[in-house]
């Protein structure tokens, strides 16, 4: 089982990390949610897999799984989700501004860009 986990945390984490090396920000995006989740599971498997384990110390009880790292994800993903939305509108802004989704623009394809529109915004502003 913890065979499966690693391979699974070492997966995403490479699909990730190649995601973010991309040159399109969707996929920027796209390569930070799976490293998002990549480390979700990561503090997962960090408390033990445990099966039938109660998270609360009993007197009664055989064994018990640590409570801390579930809370430490439900704390990532709620943090995770806000991240995302955040990083998606910046990448509409950014699209919307410049009229492309590479994140390797220069300075010179911006202005080209930003000419451009001023160009087309000036019939509609004189009529």
């Amino acid at each position: 089982m913890e065979l499966l986990v690693a391979s699974a945390i070492g997966f995403m984490t490479a699909a990730s990390v190649y995601l973010v090396l991309r040159g399109h920000t969707f996929a920027v995006i796209i390569g930070l949610t799976l490293l998002s989740y990549a480390v979700n599971v990561f503090l997962f498997a960090m408390g033990r897999l445990t099966i039938d384990q109660s998270p609360i110390i009993v007197p009664h009880a055989v064994g018990y799984t640590d409570p801390l790292p579930q809370a430490l994800v439900l704390t990532a993903i709620v943090i995770s989700f806000g991240m995302t939305a955040l990083i998606v509108v910046l990448a509409l802004r950014g699209f919307l501004e410049t009229g492309s989704d590479r994140t390797d623009l220069d300075a010179t394809q911006v202005q080209d860009s930003s000419s451009i529109e001023e160009g087309q915004a000036r019939p509609h502003a004189q009529s």
